[in-house]
């Protein structure tokens, strides 16, 4: 689990301390180290420039076991992307990140766009908020839920063609997702399980979770 500094809310936190399974490793972007310790968490490793974390922070949290891995401010990569990186690197293999969203949309945009990262190899990565999460299908992917979850499937880097669902209310069969174009937004679970596959091109998958009731 990579905790980033964006915005985590009440419900958001509530939410991911349960997905916060015995023996996951977590990492830290930076400031999410102040995420983690609302959460009640010590992160393993806590990599990036930590322009937004003080001396005391950083000392407490090295009492506290964490390793610290600074990189300058200067650098080419934000602060998530390299604990992304980071965490391919030391062998991670499922990756939920937190608390990427927040007030600018440079940095929400670049993050959502993250599970496209080139080097993450066979390594899934999903971006989670709250009852939102999103991934990357290519080819052939699975989507988990409960009937009536809005699913949205959105092309990115050029038109996404042969798009076939399977347990979607609006179904296609070889479609057509046209990049820039609103059509695969809003769909929604008729099963606790959808396929897609992807012919040629890449869609990012939004799954929305109605609640309970």
């Amino acid at each position: 689990m990579i905790v980033a500094n964006g915005e985590l809310g009440p419900g958001a936190r509530q939410a991911a301390r349960a997905l916060v399974r015995p023996g996951d490793r977590v990492i830290a972007a930076d400031g999410g180290a102040l995420h983690c310790r609302a959460l009640g968490l010590t992160p393993e490793t806590v990599i990036g420039d930590f322009d937004s974390l003080t001396p005391p922070d950083l000392a407490a949290l090295e009492a506290a076991g964490a390793r610290l891995v600074r990189h300058p401010v200067r650098k080419d990569q934000t602060d998530l992307e390299l604990a992304v990186r980071w965490a391919v690197e030391t062998g991670a293999d499922d990756i939920v990140v937190l608390a990427a969203l927040g007030g600018r949309w440079d940095q929400t945009l670049a993050n959502l766009l993250l599970p496209a990262l080139p080097g993450l190899g066979q390594a899934r990565l999903r971006l989670v908020d709250g009852d939102q999460q999103i991934y990357l299908i290519r080819g052939k992917g699975r989507i988990e839920g409960r009937p009536g979850d809005t699913v949205s499937l959105i092309p990115i880097g050029g038109e996404a063609r042969g798009v076939t669902t399977d347990g979607l209310d609006y179904p296609l069969q070889r479609g057509t997702l046209p990049f820039g174009s609103t059509l695969g937004v809003s769909n929604a679970l008729s099963a606790e399980a959808a396929t897609v596959t992807v012919e040629v091109g890449t869609v990012l998958c939004v799954v929305i979770g109605k609640g309970e009731g």
